[in-house]
């Protein structure tokens, strides 16, 4: 099962807390560089799942419209 928008985001926070109570410039940096990964990946999970949802949308639409042909 693919990974869930609320899964990126929620690691993506962890990552900025990390940054933010980081001491070693270094540490924040790889942190930061996460964070923005992670915010990455939950973009591209919304977007998957947005894109799914429409073609179900559609799928439910051409089901319809072959039933109402039918009848």
């Amino acid at each position: 099962m693919s990974q869930s928008y609320e899964f990126y985001c929620s690691r993506a926070d962890e990552a900025a807390a990390d940054a933010e109570a980081a001491t070693l410039a270094n540490v924040r940096e790889r942190a930061l560089r996460s964070e923005a990964t992670w915010r990455g990946l939950a973009e591209q999970a919304r977007a998957v799942a947005e894109q799914r949802q429409k073609i179900e949308e559609k799928k439910a639409e051409e089901r319809a419209a072959l039933e109402a042909q039918a009848n």
